[in-house]
């Protein structure tokens, strides 16, 4: 028989589980987008002076983007080093670890979102600015010149039958049309 007393066990196991609702799971990219926004504030508190987001630059990004090349996990071969240009090394090198621009590129897009998820305009978002695709196109050539592969933009393959299927379309038309 159960006991209807505040003081039961069956009582306190149901009041205590109920109010208590799991957030909605946020997606791999919502929760990566959120990371990344706030070691971005955590970088603008930690500068001296602190720099508010209203305050925030292009600057402060190209700043944030090198800072992160400490942390970085790509090899990125010098001018000078005997392995420049070579795609596969035959053994290590003194050359520094770099964050991989396909990273950083993927970093500023996640970053260009959530300032404007964040209440700030797209016309004075500082992920947006022309600099920081020009940094991201300088990286990008750096790092495939050092490995000696050059970047090439990959063409978007279309399939033979989109041609065909679509001016097939525009003939029966015209002929259903009597033109």
């Amino acid at each position: 028989m159960m006991s209807n007393d505040p003081g039961s066990s069956s009582s306190r196991s149901t009041s205590a589980s109920a109010p208590a609702q799991p957030p909605a799971q946020l997606s791999r990219y919502e929760s990566q987008k959120r990371r990344d926004w706030n070691t971005f504030g955590q970088y603008l508190r930690n500068q001296r002076p602190p720099v508010a987001l209203s305050q925030c630059n292009y600057s402060h990004v190209l700043d944030f983007m090198r800072y992160l090349d400490q942390f970085g996990k790509t090899k990125v071969h010098a001018q000078g080093c005997v392995f420049f240009g070579h795609p596969d090394p035959a053994g290590p090198c003194t050359c520094p670890l770099r964050q991989a621009w396909g990273s950083l590129d993927a970093l500023v897009g996640r970053l260009r979102a959530a300032y404007e998820e964040n209440g700030g305009t797209p016309e004075a978002n500082p992920f947006a600015n022309g600099a920081i695709r020009v940094y991201l196109r300088e990286v990008r050539d750096a790092q495939a010149k050092a490995r000696g592969i050059p970047y090439k933009k990959k063409k978007k393959r279309r399939k033979p039958n989109d041609d065909s299927s679509s001016s097939n379309l525009h003939d029966q038309v015209q002929t259903s049309a009597g033109l």
